[in-house]
């Protein structure tokens, strides 16, 4: 039953009496944070096997994607299918392809649009510009100036119209406000509010008479409800970022699918292609919501692949599995590197990672190494380790960075780096060669309770008048996830080994390596 008709029959009226209303039904079919998952995944989200596939084990893939867009579209009334960005990154189908991979697999899709995300930046808006030629659809951003950046200024818009079943539907797109921090825009692109440049496009839009908008948001499950409380008039806001799992029946959901602020529906279909979200939406003749129903459709093996697109991915993979395919290690249990653990705490992952550096540049007199956690981006299972799946966890082509700095200035890099773990954010610290302990009910900034560095096999307090070597990855030392203290650094040495090499050849000198969390990174009681 429809709202009106529920309103209706509470007053003892039948819908009947009254003229009957034109309803529009649309199915909003959505994706975010692909990060060039081509192929299927595992549990762990990396890669996964044929043997596992062909048994029903594995996950999310290209060609599963098309099966279940194709049967989506064909049991919804009128359609849309978007993308709340970061198609890029992740894999090395990014690596080898950039952005062209991700262009020929959406537009095989049809999809009617996407927003950018701060991974389309990795590479700068030459890539950018490069995957928004070569698809079919529009690219969208609106909170931020792109006319000073030449190679975006005339092709990346703000928001779009589109007629569905004879309808109007504005979309809008958004992205980190601090893109800069998380990836590589470059100086002519100015990011603004994103409440205040949805605002402005909603009335743009309707004041072109468009009454049903959609915000294809990738800046994460807490700003997205801060902009639907901020613009009420937003019917839709299709997540991403976070990698935010909604959902109705499942355990280990953030929050119901749709979330309602207000009239405000808020999708988010967790990450990796693993999920195809379908929203189902009734609005009245006015453009207002008066039903929102849906759940994220999970890509399992029971989704049939799609034959031409499965052998249009073995066609890209092939210049790239002697790479991938490579055994580099072997792994006594399986390296946790989930997000949800490593952006909130010690991970196995992060150790693992934090004792490479460390050990690759120990005898250059370097101390401490701190990892940004947003750099790991998958675990690894027990067993044989594959260079794909070291490159899966450390997809950047990120390169290990030397430098010396102040105990004030360590301090400084730890509370910039538990300052944002409620919201999830990478630049959460793994270390190695110290240990820390922080308390989460502090206000950030002051959330350092203690931090120790290793001296001679015991630790010691930071002295913030004392310099240390530090290693990290180019990306941290540049000021990235936040860590702009780092950018003033002593004796700095950017140009260091591939940290994916230097984890892959850490692993083999250990094999069979056995995960480890030793209490580094603690709690405040």
């Amino acid at each position: 039953m429809t709202l009106r008709a529920f309103l209706l029959a509470g007053a003892g009226v039948t819908v009947s009496a009254f003229p009957a209303m034109a309803e529009f039904k649309l199915t909003i079919l959505h994706t975010n944070d692909f990060h060039s998952r081509f192929e299927p995944i595992s549990k762990y989200d990396s890669g996964c096997s044929a043997e596992d596939n062909a048994a029903g084990e594995c996950f999310g893939g290209s060609a599963r994607l098309v099966t279940a867009v194709e049967e989506a579209k064909g049991r919804a009334e009128n359609w849309l299918l978007v993308d709340g960005g970061d198609q890029f990154q992740g894999t090395l189908f990014y690596t080898y392809y950039k952005g062209k991979a991700a262009a020929e697999m959406m537009n095989k899709m049809g999809y009617d649009a996407m927003t950018v995300g701060n991974h389309e930046f990795d590479d700068g808006p030459e890539v950018l510009r490069g995957f928004m030629d070569a698809v079919d659809f529009p690219v969208l951003m609106s909170n931020a100036d792109v006319s000073g950046e030449p190679l975006l200024a005339d092709v990346l818009t703000k928001s779009t119209v589109i007629e569905k079943g004879g309808e109007q539907i504005g979309l809008i797109g958004l992205t980190p406000v601090n893109t800069p921090e998380l990836a590589s825009p470059g100086r002519n692109i100015v990011f603004t509010d994103p409440s205040d440049a949805v605002a402005g496009e909603v009335a743009r839009l309707q004041e072109q008479g468009v009454d049903k908008i959609v915000v294809l948001s990738h800046s994460g499950y807490g700003v997205d409800q801060t902009v639907a409380a901020n613009v009420p008039e937003v019917d839709v806001i299709v997540g991403g970022h976070t990698n935010t799992y909604l959902s109705n029946t499942a355990d280990n959901a953030e929050g119901p699918y749709p979330t309602m602020v207000g009239n405000t529906a808020i999708v988010s279909a967790y990450a990796y292609g693993k999920f195809l979200g379908e929203l189902n939406l009734t609005f009245d003749d006015d453009g207002n919501i008066t039903e929102a129903t849906g759940e994220p459709l999970i890509m399992d093996g029971a989704v049939a692949e799609d034959e031409a697109t499965v052998a249009r991915i073995a066609e890209l993979a092939q210049p790239l599995d002697e790479i991938r395919n490579k055994v580099v290690a072997e792994s006594a249990a399986p390296i946790e590197g989930d997000r949800a653990v490593c952006r909130a705490e010690e991970c196995e992952m992060g150790n693992l990672v934090a004792d490479a550096m460390l050990a690759r540049v120990k005898d250059q007199g370097i101390q401490i190494a701190i990892a940004n956690s947003g750099g790991l981006r998958a675990s690894i299972d027990a067993g044989a380790v594959t260079m794909g799946e070291v490159l899966t966890v450390l997809p950047f082509q990120n390169t290990l960075s030397t430098f010396e700095v102040s105990g004030a200035t360590l301090l400084e890099a730890l509370e910039n780096g538990v300052s944002q773990v409620e919201d999830g954010a990478g630049r959460f610290p793994q270390v190695a060669g110290m240990k820390f302990t922080w308390d989460p009910a502090a206000a950030p900034g002051s959330r350092i309770v203690d931090a120790l560095v290793e001296v001679g096999g015991s630790f010691e307090p930071v002295d913030p008048e004392q310099t240390y070597g530090v290693v990290s990855n180019n990306f941290v030392r540049g000021g990235g996830d936040g860590y702009a203290m780092f950018t003033d650094a002593q004796n700095v040495y950017d140009f260091g080994p591939d940290l994916a090499d230097v984890t892959a050849e850490y692993l083999a000198a250990n094999a069979p390596y056995t995960p480890i969390i030793t209490g580094r990174i603690a709690r405040a009681e």
